[in-house]
């Protein structure tokens, strides 16, 4: 096993999930509020979000990190 992984909250974790978490946990509203990017405010969906997020690295660690801090 990779030690680098061992205490990372993130392995395993697909970005289609830790999308639905934040979005259950929050809604489109607080979430758009918490990270201001547009794929949350205007006429959101898990598909356009993931479209974004995977081409726009600095906004998938904005989640990745609002993830990690609020479940972990």
């Amino acid at each position: 096993m990779n030690e680098t992984q061992i205490n990372n909250p993130l392995h395993g974790a697909k970005l289609e999930q830790i999308v639905t978490d934040l979005v259950e946990h929050y809604g489109w509203e607080e979430l758009a509020i918490r990270i201001n990017i547009n794929c949350f405010k205007s006429d959101p969906s898990i598909k356009s979000s993931l479209k974004f997020l995977r081409k726009t690295p600095w906004a998938r660690d904005k989640v990745e990190a609002l993830f990690v801090e609020t479940f972990f």
